[in-house]
């Protein structure tokens, strides 16, 4: 077997064959997690949104809404009109499921999804943000 070495190669590429095991684990959990649910919504919107933003307000009714007929929401689990989705969901007594991606220097999971699942890789979480839904919103800002 040849070996190929090339000079200026990045520490991060060794690891690359590797990956494919961490993105693997990713779809697991969370299908296994998702899976459980009813046919949901996602909500998609801007992570930017204030509590004050009329946008805000109406998607905070409307996950209450969806909850309390008994309708899982999901979301991206961030700040704005993502957790004025899982808000409304968690005051309606329902499932709020936030669909988090950890990245360094960004939003972190917000407090209202009682069902929140950390993603490090954007393409897997917007496979899970699809895959469980039958129904999508989309608030200004965002996909």
């Amino acid at each position: 077997m040849a070996s190929i070495t090339h000079k200026d190669e990045a520490p991060f590429t060794r690891e690359d064959p590797w990956r494919i095991f961490r993105i693997m684990a990713e779809f697991v959990d969370s299908f296994e997690e998702l899976s459980r649910l009813k046919p949901s919504v996602t909500i998609f919107g801007s992570a930017r949104t204030k509590p004050r933003d009329p946008y805000y307000k109406a998607t905070v009714e409307m996950g209450k809404k969806l909850a309390k007929a008994g309708v899982p929401v999901i979301t991206g689990g961030g700040p704005g009109i993502m957790e004025a989705a899982n808000k409304g969901a968690a005051q309606g007594k329902g499932t709020s499921v936030g669909l988090n991606i950890e990245l360094p220097f960004e939003q972190c999971g917000n407090s209202y999804a009682n069902l929140p699942i950390n993603f490090h890789y954007f393409f897997s979480r917007k496979v899970c943000l699809v895959k469980y839904s039958l129904g999508f919103v989309y608030m200004p800002g965002g996909f």
